[in-house]
């Protein structure tokens, strides 16, 4: 019994020993970082542990972003060699091309009409009711007169209003009728759809680049001539024109290409989308001070440009903002 007693002792304070020795090799715990000012702030113990997070410096410059649209070229202007008063038009498509031809079949039956026939039946008109008044003209003679007059005008009315189909169906094709009437030769228009959602980062006058499968590898120099009054109802695409010099008559009417618009947003703040968070509705980011500290700021923000967002305030230039981690520090600045 003495021999139990002494053994169990012994290896009590063995156990107790081995504990002792445990405890005082643990080392103490310095990684945890500390939270101050309702999670404003954040500062790490150790510099190792606040080196995880990328920073990037702070600087106003401008944003450029691309957008790339894949292109046709809808039509090709070309000189007539038999003397016409126009040039000619070539389209892609039959169906604009028809609807052109037409178009200008009723804008010539129109200055027929208005410039000729009607000045010819008021001149006989005027002469008809000068020969009544002084007895040489009956009342049938007038009357015929005024009918060959109205149904002139009538004529013309019918004419104008056949122009609004064809002019529908241009414009709802990407092209301006006016604007294909005064086309010189040599120029080719390419017609492109880009997202609704982008319209208002397409500005008509502005340039773009162009790439076609013909040419690969060369870039052409377009601008963009105009910009469609109507939204496609099942794609929510619009239509753009965009018109490219072609003298030397490379470009065919029917080539397909690439078209890239260099859309420049100014001088502003901005930072990479993945340093923004966002708590309730509020825009956040995490500024770093020092070796190891962290402070959360609350930022107004605008669009977003390729892989940056627009900050209109609370940052200025230098300060360094977190781009990586900004999840972890959201966790701990909101205690999720």
């Amino acid at each position: 019994m003495k021999k139990l007693i002494i053994y169990s002792w012994l290896l009590t304070s063995f156990l107790a020993a081995c504990t002792k020795k445990e405890t005082s090799q643990a080392p103490p715990d310095n990684t945890t970082p500390e939270v101050s000012e309702n999670g404003l702030k954040i500062i790490f113990p150790m510099k190792q542990s606040a080196d995880f997070f990328e920073t990037e410096r702070i600087k106003s410059s401008a944003l450029i972003a691309d957008i790339t649209a894949p292109a046709k070229v809808s039509a090709t202007v070309v000189k007539s060699n038999e003397g016409a008063s126009g040039n000619i038009v070539l389209f892609d498509n039959p169906d604009l091309s028809g609807n052109y031809t037409q178009l200008l079949q009723h804008l010539t039956m129109i200055n027929q009409i208005q410039n000729i026939n009607i000045r010819q039946r008021k001149t006989e008109l005027a002469r008809i009711q000068d020969l009544q008044e002084h007895g040489a003209a009956t009342g049938k003679d007038l009357l015929e007169s005024q009918t060959a007059l109205s149904m002139e005008e009538t004529n013309l009315i019918n004419e104008r209003s056949a122009i609004i189909e064809h002019e529908t169906k241009l414009k709802a094709g990407g092209f301006e009728p006016s604007v294909l009437r005064r086309a010189a030769a040599g120029t080719a228009y390419i017609i492109c759809d880009i997202p609704e959602s982008e319209i208002s980062k397409v500005k008509e006058g502005s340039k773009c680049t162009l790439q076609f499968t013909a040419f690969p590898g060369r870039d052409f120099n377009g601008k963009i001539d105009d910009v469609a009054d109507m939204v496609d109802q099942t794609t929510r695409m619009i239509k753009l024109r965009v018109t490219i010099n072609n003298a030397n008559g490379e470009l065919k009417a029917g080539m397909f290409g690439t078209v890239a618009f260099g859309i420049s947003e100014g001088k502003n703040t901005s930072v990479d989308k993945d340093a923004l968070i966002t708590i309730q509705g509020k825009n956040y980011v995490f500024i770093k001070s020092g070796n190891t500290g962290f402070e959360r700021k609350e930022v107004n923000v605008g669009d977003q440009i390729g892989e940056r967002i627009i900050v209109y305030s609370g940052l200025k230039d230098g300060d360094r903002v977190v781009i990586k981690g900004a999840m972890q520090l959201k966790g701990l600045s909101f205690g999720y």
